[in-house]
């Protein structure tokens, strides 16, 4: 399984001795000194089991932090008129945890290299108490709604989760493993969204909307939890550090800001309808949906289906090219966009959701295609520093492998980003037009600016034209 979230070429050859730190060593049982994942007889004897047993609590820990950093995609289906809150209001409060999380990414980064894998996989299921803990306080009526924004935000610690675990699994697994490992990594992190609003949906079901606490309470144990896990059976490997000057260098890149646009436009679209489907579908529809549960029937489907679908993308892009997939999903995007708007110019539910489906769909096959062209840009960039100006192969290949790994973080964190643009979109159309509409035609406009970005500068017959992205 592989998903838009990884690259099997994730800066396995970033580490050459012009990036090595000064080397550390470290006594104690959880720190592995001797790591050889390449080596067959090592991974054959005792690798693969280190290595299977750190990726299991690796996507428990990071599911468990998307979960929470979705959390109030649930909770504002709970906040009924004794909150005093209008629809622009949930949208804000769904769109800071997205920010501080998009934010995070960066130095989620770097913390594995700094601390360890596992140091780091405590520390970061531990902050997710923090939200967590907050919401089981203040959620009640009565609370003001800046206190509200203030432990929403808080929430965005669980977005960071996934830049720190896709970087620590990484580095166990052996080039060859590298796109199944991440692919379940990511995967199993990334359903966290749906997962917890299926458990939203059930407490809804059952002890009703007055009792939104109920959702930071079950997922309190399951954080224990993953933070004991990782400590008692994750290890730290003393070879992990962090490639100098990487990001910086990659961030001069033209490609850097093409990508990290195109990646708004996908992984920015997933979790940004993830984030407020529900909400839209109450205020679109609130004849149908007059109650939180009726909407939260519906709230997990999408991004349910943009989660499972994601290897599709890198698969269609592994044959037909990145470019070329990525072209014709931001097309097929549009399209979905015109649905939607049509559907709610009509106030037509099925015709709604038809498009809201095609929406998540699309975002989950892009984000795999645009990420499959992150590699296959600098390998194209790499074969012509050969070519034309006979540069060393080995330093070529591993400064575009490393400046691959650098650019991952970059459009990660950009991409998240694009979630939160989502949920402003939507918040300034209701404010200013009482309906959604104006927020669809911004999405059609920027999906084609994002297809006519990527056939000029992927596609289009040119001299400085990349072959093979």
């Amino acid at each position: 399984m592989s998903t838009p979230e990884i690259t099997p070429v994730q800066a396995e050859l970033a580490r050459t001795p012009t990036d090595a730190a000064i080397p550390r060593t470290h006594h104690g049982k959880y720190w592995i000194e001797d790591w050889r994942p390449e080596d067959p007889d090592f991974w054959t004897e005792k690798g693969a089991r280190i290595a299977k047993r750190n990726l299991i609590f690796s996507v428990f820990s990071e599911h468990i932090g998307f979960s929470v950093w979705s959390m109030w995609s649930v909770l504002v289906l709970f906040l009924g008129p004794e909150y005093g809150i209008d629809a622009a209001g949930k949208f804000l409060l769904t769109a800071l945890p997205t920010l501080l999380g998009a934010v995070l990414r960066l130095p989620y980064t770097f913390a594995v290299g700094t601390f360890g894998g596992r140091n780091w996989t405590i520390v970061s299921a531990l902050l997710l108490l923090i939200p967590t803990v907050g919401i089981a306080i203040v959620l009640q009526p009565g609370v003001s709604y800046g206190t509200l924004l203030f432990v929403a935000c808080l929430a965005g610690v669980g977005g960071g989760n996934f830049a720190s675990s896709m970087t620590n699994i990484n580095a166990f697994y052996p080039a060859r493993l590298k796109g199944w490992a991440l692919g379940i990594n990511a995967g199993g992190g990334n359903i966290g969204v749906p997962v917890v609003q299926i458990v939203g949906l059930l407490i809804l079901a059952t002890i009703g909307a007055g009792h939104p606490r109920v959702l930071a309470l079950v997922y309190l144990p399951l954080i224990i939890a993953a933070a004991i896990g990782s400590a008692v059976r994750m290890n730290n490997l003393t070879e992990m550090r962090n490639a100098k000057h990487a990001m910086r260098d990659v961030a001069k890149q033209a490609h850097t800001w093409i990508i990290s646009l195109l990646y708004i436009g996908t992984f920015g679209s997933f979790i940004g309808f993830s984030f407020a489907f529900g909400q839209v579908l109450q205020v679109q529809f609130a004849d149908v949906f007059a109650t939180p549960v009726r909407a939260a029937y519906l709230t997990f489907i999408g991004p349910l289906i943009g989660s499972l679908i994601r290897p599709v993308g890198g698969i269609l892009a592994d044959r037909l090219g990145g470019a070329r997939v990525s072209f014709v999903n931001f097309v097929a995007m549009a399209l979905g966009a015109v649905v939607v708007l049509v559907a709610s110019m009509m106030q037509s539910l099925p015709l709604y959701l038809v498009g809201f489906i095609m929406l998540f769909t699309f975002s989950g096959v892009g984000n795999g295609s645009v990420y499959k062209m992150i590699p296959a840009i600098f390998r194209a960039k790499s074969g012509l520093e050969i070519t034309r100006h006979g540069a060393d192969p080995a330093a070529s290949m591993a400064k575009s492998q490393r400046y691959a790994g650098a650019l991952i973080g970059i459009a990660g964190a950009v991409g998240a980003f694009g979630g939160v643009l989502v949920n402003l979109a939507f918040r300034q159309s209701f404010l200013a037009t009482k309906s959604a509409e104006a927020a669809y035609i911004a999405f059609i406009v920027f999906y084609a600016v994002c297809f006519v970005v990527t056939w000029y500068v992927y596609l289009r017959a040119s001299a400085r034209r990349l072959d093979g992205v």
